[in-house]
């Protein structure tokens, strides 16, 4: 991506989104495999246009949130991200729609990034699993999310950071591991949506970004990981999604993930998926 384009994700602003999400948590089999969908929380919004998709629920979202200070603009488009990294398989599925007519939005760019099971994002590796000085430690009361802080990379290390263009369907599909936690944070990934950019032979160049979130897991899904190796190495106490200083309890619309998994052999993987609505004329950020 362009140097402007990295300036301009760098600083995120509030609006409303959509999401789409159910509510209702299912147990199958006697295998115990459980489906969990996230609570949407709210009421659905008032779709706007007569072209919404018939039978797809948006909600309202409101809880757009910053990027953190982890970004690294590294174009590595790709389906796994894993590399090297030892966890709990995780195969998460995003997708994108017009919050207007609730149509997929195709050719998008999605990233994602996330720390390893000890907590450590790739390109910080001397920082470990501290908070850095500087972040928030709690919730700002005006609900913006706080400040925007970014920390440029210490190294060349680039796992568990990927880039995928969505679909026809608006629909991206990354192969990961579930994400450990570190100080004063819950387990999450963050993401974010680009448009009208122009993909090229060596990744996402220009456009802008629509959307910068922040994706959550159910605690009984991050009791069980946390059980295993290597998460259960970590020395790092854990943060619940209600402790969490950025998550808002919202369910769905604030980023939590719908499940599905084996709680006793949870180690065979966890499918994660969510559907985020955006305005593909909006972006969350300004030049400086």
């Amino acid at each position: 991506m362009t140097q402007d384009g990295a300036r301009h994700k760098r600083n995120t602003s509030r609006r409303q989104v959509l999401v789409a999400g159910g509510a209702a948590v299912a147990v199958a089999g006697a295998g115990g495999v459980l489906a969990t969908t996230a609570l949407a929380g709210e009421s659905p919004a008032e779709v706007k246009g007569a072209k919404a998709a018939a039978g797809e629920a948006c909600y309202r979202l409101s809880a757009e949130t910053i990027e953190g200070p982890y970004y690294i603009d590294a174009d590595k488009v790709r389906a796994d991200i894993t590399e090297d990294k030892q966890g709990v398989p995780l195969t998460l599925v995003i997708k994108v729609i017009d919050a207007e007519t609730c149509k997929p939005v195709r050719n998008a760019a999605v990233d994602i990034w996330h720390c390893d099971a000890l907590g450590i994002y790739s390109g910080y590796e001397s920082i470990g699993s501290s908070l850095p000085p500087g972040l928030p430690t709690e919730p700002p009361a005006d609900g913006s999310g706080g400040g925007e802080i970014h920390i440029e990379p210490t190294d060349d290390e680039r796992y568990l950071r990927g880039t995928l263009r969505t679909d026809h369907q608006g629909v991206v599909r990354f192969t990961s591991i579930f994400p450990g936690w570190y100080e004063g944070r819950a387990a999450h990934i963050h993401t974010h949506v680009h448009v009208n950019g122009t993909w090229t032979s060596s990744g996402y160049e220009g456009g802008r970004t629509c959307h910068t979130g922040q994706l959550y897991f159910e605690e009984e899904a991050v009791q069980a990981v946390a059980a295993t190796e290597p998460y259960a190495g970590s020395t790092v106490e854990r943060v619940t999604l209600p402790e969490d200083i950025l998550y808002d309890d919202s369910g769905a619309t604030g980023g939590l993930l719908t499940l599905h998994y084996d709680k006793k052999r949870i180690t065979r993987g966890v499918k994660a998926s969510i559907t985020v609505g955006v305005d593909p004329e909006t972006s969350t950020a300004t030049a400086q």
